[in-house]
């Protein structure tokens, strides 16, 4: 959906709750779990938070509160959906002055407790996604060398006509999400998220 003003709340919320029963728009669902599929473009984010439980815990607190996505061009609504299988959130992105609301479905919930914790989901595009595919959102501890890490994994395609037209800057747009995201989560661990 694309609009020219930033889409109210209750426009959000009303999107969401049309996308509930729409299908994803790719075959391969959860395979960012695994492999992803060879006609998709593949990225793969990776970046340091730290070390120790208390910035395992400050990563996994952001991820439950969707705020690897706050950033000040792009955020996820309600911010407040659970991080539960077969929830739906829109995500709301402003790029060449236009407000875009996409549609996803987390598909699959990661919590492992072990040697390496890992705390993370992952959400395909629905009908309503300029793209098509699977991006996931993970936190990592490894308790061995006491590293934390944030990895995003997501493969993807272009969907909507614009998105296949400026192939090259949604790419960018794309990779400068990435970076953003995982800028935004090393900020976060040093000013651990408080919620009330």
């Amino acid at each position: 959906m694309l609009s020219l003003r930033k889409p109210s709340m209750e426009t959000i919320r009303q999107f969401v709750d049309g996308q509930r029963r729409s299908d994803f728009s790719y075959t391969a669902v959860g395979a960012s779990a695994t492999n992803p599929p060879p006609s998709f473009v593949v990225d793969h984010t990776r970046v340091q938070l730290g070390s120790g439980e208390d910035t395992f815990l400050s990563g996994k607190t952001a991820l439950r509160n969707w705020r690897q996505f706050q950033l000040d061009w792009v955020e996820a609504c309600p911010s407040n959906t659970p991080i539960q299988i077969g929830e739906v959130v829109a995500v709301v992105a402003h790029v060449i002055g236009l407000w875009w609301l996409n549609a996803a479905r987390i598909v699959y919930v990661i919590d492992e407790d072990g040697p390496v914790c890992r705390f993370g989901f992952a959400y395909g595009t629905l009908a309503d996604h300029v793209e098509s595919g699977e991006e996931r959102f993970l936190i990592e501890w490894d308790k061995a060398d006491d590293t934390v890490w944030y990895d995003i994994l997501a493969f993807s395609r272009p969907r909507h006509v614009l998105a296949r037209l400026g192939y090259l800057f949604a790419r960018k747009t794309q990779k400068r999400f990435a970076r953003s995201s995982a800028a935004a989560m090393q900020q976060l661990v040093e000013q651990p998220v408080v919620v009330s």
